[in-house]
């Protein structure tokens, strides 16, 4: 994860997440594109990915959504041909 990503998933700057990496001694390695990434530890890889379920949550409800207006509009559809 980049600096700039573990900020925004700690709810931090950059410079604090820097500052938080080097605490907890987390390993870091700089890729072939020239960014920094930190190698997660188990408690930030839970915090990840929780927030990824809740966004999986949400977007399984919208889902779920869409199939319901569908199915509404094909009962309307099946009336209308009755009819």
């Amino acid at each position: 994860m980049t600096y700039d990503e573990l900020a925004s998933l700690c709810g931090c700057s950059s410079i604090e997440a820097k500052v938080q990496v080097t605490h907890l001694a987390l390993d870091r390695k700089k890729s072939r594109d020239g960014v920094t990434r930190v190698k997660l530890n188990p408690a930030l890889t839970a915090k990840f990915l929780k927030t990824i379920k809740e966004a999986d949550y949400n977007l399984d409800a919208a889902i779920e959504e869409l199939h319901q207006t569908y199915r509404q509009m094909a009962q309307l559809l099946k009336k209308d041909e009755a009819a």
